[in-house]
């Protein structure tokens, strides 16, 4: 895997929507905190744009996050924002310079895609929080900081909860995942994700719990589970119906549908579409010591 430079100061972070549109208010918080860290912040011209629910055109999304990776003085490119588009543009992206000249890619949610492509790249990229985050307040500081680590080149380590459904183990191996609606909707494409020996981690949010069923049994189908070195499962947030409706929580549906496999599996890992979300590297090697006592992830 190619991982990108860490950051010094000076350095240059292009910031674009591929996606969702967001408001220019909603992004000067994260603008003003990466500058306090000492790096300058290029705009894209998708920021506070809007075409519908996008931010701009499909056309203009995709000049405008191909720029931003083409650009040799960008040093990292921070997506403001989710929502949904960059399955309408991704396969017209050139990744080409991307492999001489590599940058981090900073997001979540819809960026999941962006995620996955670069690893068929064979590109690190961090899966992580966007601009939103920035306007937390103190309780999202610990995660806003551990961005700032991670762009300073530092490895990061991080504690979860004890869960009664948690699998005990200890395993290390590349980490990949992200939001599981996206990753059930890559299967079957060019960017679908490879997840043997890896471990595995899925998010969600605002998802009906029928919904949620559907889509774990459909990456169980297409085999992803069958090989994971582990698996951790973060939150899965704001759910659109009671689990009474279907009989069962998030965490109990997964749950029913991993009984047959023996490896290491973290349930509510402080990663999701709110808070808690740490910073994950994409294809970057961690250890996952899940105990009955304590769970850890380091990164190695």
């Amino acid at each position: 895997m190619i991982q990108p430079q860490k950051l010094q100061a000076g350095d240059t972070i292009g910031m674009v929507c591929p996606a969702g549109t967001i408001p220019l208010d909603k992004v000067q918080k994260c603008i003003e905190t990466l500058t306090s860290w000492g790096y300058q912040v290029k705009l894209g011209n998708t920021v506070g744009g809007k075409h519908f629910t996008f931010s701009g055109t499909d056309a203009e999304r995709a000049a405008d996050l191909q720029g931003m990776m083409d650009d040799k003085n960008i040093k990292a490119i921070l997506c403001a924002r989710g929502g949904y588009g960059l399955s309408r543009i991704i396969e017209v992206l050139d990744f080409s310079t991307m492999q001489t000249n590599p940058k981090w890619v900073i997001g979540f949610s819809d960026i999941t895609v962006l995620h996955a492509a670069l690893l068929k790249q064979g590109i690190v990229s961090v899966h992580g929080p966007m601009a939103a985050a920035f306007n937390k307040g103190p309780e999202g500081d610990r995660y806003i900081q551990a961005l700032k680590l991670v762009l300073e080149g530092q490895k990061t380590s991080y504690e979860a909860p004890v869960h009664g459904y948690n699998k005990l183990g200890k395993v290390t191996a590349p980490m990949v995942g992200g939001n599981l609606c996206l990753i059930a909707h890559l299967i079957g494409s060019q960017n679908s994700f490879d997840t043997k020996g890896k471990i595995l981690f899925l998010e969600d949010t605002g998802e009906f719990h029928y919904n949620l069923d559907r889509m774990v049994i459909q990456m169980k189908n297409a085999g992803l589970f069958n090989h994971l070195a582990g698996l951790v499962l973060g939150g899965f947030s704001e759910m659109r119906d009671d689990a009474t409706d279907i009989g069962a929580g998030a965490f109990e549906i997964i749950q029913s549908h991993l009984t047959t496999f023996n490896y290491p599996v973290c349930y509510d890992f402080p990663v999701s579409h709110g808070l808690p979300n740490y910073p994950i590297k994409e294809g970057a090697v961690y250890q996952l010591n899940i105990q009955s006592s304590r769970v850890s992830l380091q990164e190695q």
